[in-house]
């Protein structure tokens, strides 16, 4: 109810905003939804949601692997940390926008270009997490398996995997977030389609009621994805730790 509640507020918000301003500069919540649903019939909003979905899911799949690999890696190896410290500190202050050119300009405007260049701008942050919980792992715990001869994949399974179960959440939910945006800047510079493109388009023509049907369109794929698989996926990982009242 309180959601509700929110989104209504903002619609009345939206609605009164574009009564002071005007329409030219604030188009009305019905403008805006005629023509989101004109997209929608000629197809176009899907086509280009899902496009950007699925960059997303392979970018996000893609960084997620490597950075929880290598962030493992140099919590666990001192020589691996002095070694890789330097590049990660390089990627988590390089721009987005610089790694994305170069990305286009050394592989060409290509999809696996695109891909790369999002997936390498989320990957240090999932890198700095997983250190981190890797850090954390108790010792006790492994000196337990060595003790009861665990093989190293149930050891794996049963005894380091839970305890870095909430910081790979933690670099899920921080990671998506970082993907939704660059995503879109990705599509704005080199795809020829995906929400980030019609919202390049629209932007050349001026036209605000389609530039914002695309954004919040893809504002509530993202907040429905956030609700229905984020937010459950972390719960699931974190229901061991006591929660506060």
């Amino acid at each position: 109810m309180l959601r509700l509640l929110s989104f209504a507020l903002f619609i009345a918000t939206w609605w009164i905003a574009s009564l002071l301003i005007g329409d030219a500069k604030l188009p009305a919540p019905p403008v805006v939804l005629a023509v989101l649903i004109a997209e929608a019939r000629s197809g176009a909003l899907f086509v280009n949601l899902g496009a950007t979905l699925a960059r997303v899911a392979l970018a996000f799949t893609l960084a997620m692997a490597l950075g929880s690999a290598i962030g493992y890696l140099m919590g666990r190896v001192s020589l691996a940390n002095r070694l890789g410290d330097p590049w990660l500190i390089l990627l988590l202050n390089l721009p987005a926008l610089v790694v994305i050119v170069l990305a286009y300009i050394w592989a060409g405007l290509t999809e696996v270009a695109a891909i790369a260049a999002i997936a390498i701008n989320k990957l240090p942050t999932a890198v700095v997490t997983l250190r981190e919980g890797a850090r954390a792992l108790d010792p006790a715990l492994d000196e337990m398996a060595t003790a009861f001869a665990l093989p190293r994949g149930r050891a794996f399974r049963h005894v380091i995997l839970p305890q870095l179960a909430p910081y790979i959440a933690a670099a899920a939910r921080s990671g998506l977030s970082l993907v939704w945006k660059i995503v879109l800047v990705a599509e704005y510079l080199g795809r020829p389609n995906g929400v980030g493109f019609e919202i390049g388009v629209a932007f050349q023509l001026f036209d605000i009621p389609l530039l914002l049907a695309y954004s919040l369109s893809f504002a509530g794929v993202v907040l429905v994805i956030e609700t229905l698989l984020v937010q459950p996926f972390e719960t699931k990982l974190t229901r061991w730790r006591l929660r506060a009242a």
